[in-house]
């Protein structure tokens, strides 16, 4: 009853989300109700594909369906305003490159390892396995809502200006920083010489997870594109870049492995002074604020 009470909430704040941002649009021609569609179609997506992951009870293709629900809603968006320009353009390529990128690359380390260790308890457990499923909605829903606004409001200014053009800098040095990481780490685990070891070359001699990083980094340029067009209620959707920071280094990303990394080479000294003196995140630390004292 408490997973499905879980469930329950976590579809109710991304519908809250929608109702929020679509307040300023509620007398601009079709946009009404685009995010509560979006999100209705987002968690129908989840739901369908819940059915056979837990007949089968399998995770495999539980990244696959997120990236492909973010596929399929950028292109409804897009397709919901009925106008192609610059913007809109721009918007549903780069998401939809992240989408392709990602989900391939993760079905087939999935497909390579055979399984995810994160959900061996989980996948077994019906009402808890259909919580994940419920966050994954949560998790596309409220990293993406600033892409659909900026699509679906971009009739106001196609152009992009300089605002604009920062974003997709920042999309590209975030994009290009998530492949090269996630490039490195797989040479690195597919060289028989490194069983057992944990990187710490590359992108990661620079900090312990350079993939969140530039994931972090992206979706922050893909809301300094959006912002050019944002008003009202709709200025809500720059909560996306604050969440996938908060879920990648508060809930699901950097504490999960960290506790992993601990269990795994907690006695190693090497990996102890690589945690010690490597960044989770941010490759360099931020100036603490100095006390005045008189």
């Amino acid at each position: 009853m408490k997973n499905i009470i879980i469930s329950v909430i976590v579809f109710l704040i991304s519908l809250t989300l929608g109702f929020a941002i679509q307040i300023s649009t509620q007398n601009t021609f079709m946009l009404g109700g685009v995010f509560i569609v979006l999100t209705l179609v987002v968690f129908t997506i989840q739901w369908l594909a819940y059915i056979p992951a837990v007949i089968l009870k399998t995770e495999k293709f539980y990244d696959l369906t997120g990236s492909l629900t973010y596929l399929i809603c950028i292109l409804v968006s897009l397709v919901y305003l009925s106008e192609f320009n610059q913007r809109s353009v721009i918007i549903t390529a780069i998401v939809s490159l992240w989408a392709l990128r990602l989900g391939s690359f993760l079905f087939i380390r999935i497909a390579k390892d055979g399984k995810d260790r994160r959900f061996d308890e989980i996948k077994v457990n019906p009402s808890r396995f259909f919580v994940t499923w419920n966050l994954q909605g949560l998790w596309v829903c409220v990293t993406s809502c600033a892409a659909w606004a900026g699509i679906t409001l971009s009739y106001n200014k196609p152009e992009l200006s300089i605002i604009g053009w920062l974003g997709l800098a920042l999309w590209c040095i975030g994009f290009t920083i998530e492949v090269i990481a996630d490039w490195q780490k797989s040479q690195f685990k597919a060289d028989k010489g490194n069983q057992g070891k944990f990187i710490q070359s590359g992108l990661w001699s620079i900090c312990r997870h350079p993939n969140y990083l530039g994931e972090i980094v992206l979706w922050t340029g893909v809301f300094t594109i959006s912002s050019e067009v944002l008003f009202g209620s709709t200025w809500a959707t720059a909560i996306s870049p604050f969440f996938v920071y908060f879920l990648l280094t508060k809930i699901s990303g950097v504490p999960l492995l960290t506790k992993q990394a601990k269990k795994k080479w907690g006695d190693d000294s090497h990996w102890q002074d690589y945690f010690e003196n490597t960044r989770a995140i941010l490759p360099f630390k931020l100036p603490k604020k100095r006390s005045h004292l008189k």
